[in-house]
């Protein structure tokens, strides 16, 4: 199953001018569609499934169909569905009749004689008015307009899967990136203890030379080894090094698995920054502080994706 990414865009129309021998012939005035429907979707990330619909007053009885298609393939987003109905070009050069052209300017007279400063009709809401009192009520839009969603949403699918695909090709870089740091900090810690312990021993004897040997040499090494065992304690990272590859498999998994993966992504992220951190906490040399670093700006990429993915 592929990884999906919640941010996607897609758009479907139908055009549904009428043919010459179906305007004269006038057979099923309710089968003709003389107006185009234009249908968009857009998505973006959330973290829960939020639709909305900017529809048409003609078509917003379809909105429980639209949003029933719509949840039944989308599991996470926040989207938003609009459509617009636009006469095509004859329909909108059509001379307005008299009979209409009459009735609007009797409403228009009524309205100013209860509101003196109301705007005069234009000649463009003249011509829309007339439009939709031809073409209002007598389209029946209950199976164009879903099946144009499907098509629409057909394409907003495999745009997020796209999107998916690149997000998931981009974490798997930064999971190989964050295990050769890991492996990087893996040889430093013995080196760091042996580095401790000759420090120990030097100052011991440096001390010893100051007190004209009263204490023996081997209480020196044993004290200068049980520091050096004491720090080894204190800058051990292997068990964060464990988890931090232990979170990393897991990442891969969900990578590979596909589907609604993206909660559990970000759960892992939060992981891997609090070894991170760890790690930074108990670097005792400026490399593992620079490895500890490098580890939090990867793990800050990954997690501004990861909001992205469903």
């Amino acid at each position: 199953m592929p990884v999906y990414s919640m941010t996607g865009y897609a758009s479907a129309q139908h055009g549904g001018s009428a043919t010459g021998a179906e305007t004269d012939a006038r057979t099923d005035t309710r089968a003709l569609q003389t107006r185009r429907l234009g249908l968009e979707i857009r998505s973006v990330n959330s973290r829960f499934l939020d639709l909305s619909f900017r529809l048409p007053d003609e078509l917003r009885a379809l909105e429980p169909a639209l949003r029933s298609l719509l949840t039944a393939r989308l599991k996470r987003g926040k989207v938003e569905v609009r459509a617009a109905l636009d006469g095509d070009d004859a329909s909108a050069l059509q001379d307005p009749p008299a009979r209409l052209l009459q009735r609007l300017n009797s409403l228009q007279d009524s309205v100013k004689a209860w509101l003196p400063g109301a705007a005069p009709l234009s000649v463009a809401d003249v011509l829309r008015l007339c439009a939709n009192a031809h073409s209002g009520g007598d389209e029946d839009w209950s199976a164009t307009v879903p099946a144009l969603a499907e098509e629409a949403l057909t394409a907003l699918m495999a745009a997020r899967e796209r999107e998916g695909k690149r997000l998931a090709a981009m974490l798997q870089d930064r999971v190989k990136q964050l295990r050769a740091l890991a492996q990087q900090a893996v040889p430093l810690v013995p080196q760091l203890v042996e580095q401790q312990r000759q420090r120990f021993l030097d100052r011991w004897n440096e001390a010893m030379a100051l007190t004209d040997g009263a204490t023996p040499p081997e209480a020196a090494r044993d004290r200068a080894l049980t520091e050096a065992t004491a720090f080894a304690i204190r800058i051990d990272v292997a068990e964060e090094i464990t988890r931090l590859d232990s979170h990393l498999d897991e990442v891969e998994r969900l990578l590979k698995k596909g589907g609604e993966v993206g909660k559990r992504l970000d759960f892992l992220i939060q992981e891997l920054h609090r070894e991170a951190n760890t790690l930074g906490s108990k670097s005792a040399a400026l490399e593992l502080t620079r490895i500890s670093v490098d580890m939090k700006v990867l793990i800050e990429q990954m997690r501004e994706q990861v909001q992205n993915i469903e």
